[in-house]
């Protein structure tokens, strides 16, 4: 079984973040503690979902630059839906989550239908739901958000925050769809080959239009897990988090040219992500070098996903 396991492909990025875990454990005894690992857990959670989201769409060989300002926008209005507008707290994150899939289809029909580069599409839709966040409420934040939507979501179960349940729940989902579905093996094959997927009788634009809707609607999750988490609305959430969660796919083993990855190594690659900002903070790195370090972190992922790519070509 270890034989086995050692062959997956994520087992070398396993090994990678099992080894900065314990080399911070070595310098900061701290960053192991059962609180920090609490925090971590949540923190890495938000980053996957959102990461699982995006990694649909790089399946297919495109990129969604949009679903940091999905974030904000589905979790502003979640939030208004129960302060401003006096909802129930259930109807307000359906709201949310409709949100996130409306501004998903409309990303995915410009893309699929329109025929329009994804990544103009989402930088367009970056702009446009982050200005609508701002006009909303002229950038100030939503506080007094229910007691009991924030308790419920803040609550643990077996001492893990229900942003990780989440996550495992959203994890389990995506991984049976891609491995155990048609839909998933059609996800892979247009990123493979749209035009020999096209040719086939698939309806490739029905494809890449479906991945934007699922990537909106894990936006949305994010988004009204953060509310409840901070037990407010801030008009900057989510900001720079689609840096986040491309890196976190693209270091688990996602290809951006398409038709690669697995959501274990997703999974994996959100935690590095988190261990690495962690582990900045714990060992006192200015914020300005942290984002340096962090920079550093997403070009080489993806200069490491360039030459994986042409080593594969070349085989």
């Amino acid at each position: 079984m270890i034989r086995r396991l050692l062959r997956r492909k994520e087992a070398g990025i396993f090994l990678a973040l099992l080894a900065m875990m314990a080399l911070i454990g070595v310098f900061k005894p701290e960053f192991l503690s059962g609180e920090n690992r609490y925090l971590l857990s949540r923190q890495v959670a938000h980053t996957a979902i959102l990461a699982l989201g995006v990694f649909f769409v790089i399946l297919t060989g495109g990129i969604d630059l949009s679903i940091g300002s999905i974030v904000g926008l589905s979790g502003f209005l979640c939030a208004m839906a129960m302060v401003d507008w006096s909802l129930h707290p259930v109807i307000a994150v359906v709201l949310g989550l409709l949100v996130g899939v409306l501004l998903g289809a409309i990303n995915g029909a410009i893309v699929s239908y329109l025929g329009v580069t994804p990544f103009i599409v989402t930088l367009g839709m970056l702009g446009m739901a982050r200005g609508a966040v701002y006009v909303l409420k002229h950038g100030e934040p939503i506080f007094n958000i229910p007691r009991s939507f924030v308790s419920l979501v803040q609550m643990n179960v077996y001492g893990l925050p229900m942003a990780f349940l989440v996550m495992v729940v959203v994890a389990a989902a995506a991984h049976v769809i891609l491995v155990n579905t048609v839909f998933g093996r059609r996800v892979y094959a247009v990123g493979g080959n749209e035009e020999a997927t096209r040719l086939s009788g698939i309806d490739t634009q029905r494809i890449k239009f479906l991945v934007y809707v699922i990537s909106g609607l894990l936006s949305a999750v994010t988004g009204v897990l953060f509310v409840a988490r901070f037990g407010s609305a801030q008009a900057d959430a989510g900001a720079g988090m689609e840096l986040d969660a491309i890196a976190a796919a693209v270091i688990g083993g996602a290809s951006l040219m398409g038709g690669e990855g697995s959501v274990p190594g997703v999974l994996i690659g959100a935690a590095i992500m988190g261990v690495v900002k962690s582990g900045l903070v714990f060992m006192k790195v200015e914020t300005y070098w942290q984002d340096l370090v962090i920079g550093c972190v997403i070009v080489a992922a993806a200069i490491f996903d360039v030459w994986r790519s042409r080593r594969r070509r070349a085989a």
